[in-house]
């Protein structure tokens, strides 16, 4: 698989993490910002997947190239899935999102902190052929805010088993776990089954 692809997303996070993933795949990739085109795709869906396509359909259209896009967002259980589709429109910033989710959480007891990461991926080919996959990691809401890897809810997003917030963890191993590399895993086990 030679041709090159398009991540239809402007956050440099989620770029960082598409790089990261996507080559070991066998899929060369480049970003809207290296493509060199603007775009900017309105979130309508009422769901993730829903909103992944949008974002692949028009970076398909606009760059001809096949398009990969992600829509991902924290599912808070006591917040009755909030932020959810919101995630990144939870507040003006990164840092007020996660002082939103915390004084949110500030009188849920500890032991119904649950939430999860979600991440739908979308694929659509120039050739009008399309798909999604999805991918989820399990974990709790911290009290405070702990680590500088990772972006968005990272800090917040305590995985129990390791002891550890996404913002503490290595990227190396975020990359094996998280919600976007189980939707990416398996975005590459529906690509090996396609003619491209």
């Amino acid at each position: 698989m030679n041709t090159k692809w398009i991540i239809a997303t402007n956050n440099p996070g989620k770029v960082r993490e598409f790089h990261k993933i996507l080559p070991p795949l066998g899929i060369d990739a480049v970003s809207l910002k290296e493509a060199g085109i603007r775009l900017e795709v309105e979130e309508t869906g009422t769901t993730f997947e829903e909103n992944a396509l949008l974002k692949a359909r028009a970076a398909c259209a606009c760059s001809g190239m096949p398009a990969v896009a992600d829509d991902s967002g924290l599912v808070v259980d006591a917040l009755g899935g909030r932020p959810g589709v919101y995630s990144a429109r939870y507040a003006e910033t990164e840092k007020a999102c996660n002082l939103r989710l915390l004084a949110e959480m500030q009188d849920v007891p500890d032991e119904k902190r649950q939430a999860h990461y979600a991440c739908a991926i979308a694929c659509v080919l120039p050739d009008g052929r399309e798909f999604t996959v999805y991918g989820e990691c399990y974990g709790v809401i911290a009290r405070e805010e702990t680590g500088e890897n990772g972006f968005g809810y990272d800090p917040l997003f305590y995985l129990p088993q390791y002891g550890v917030t996404f913002g503490e963890l290595a990227p190396e191993i975020k990359n094996e776990i998280s919600h976007r590399a189980k939707a990416l895993m398996a975005f590459a086990e529906k690509i090996k089954t396609m003619e491209l």
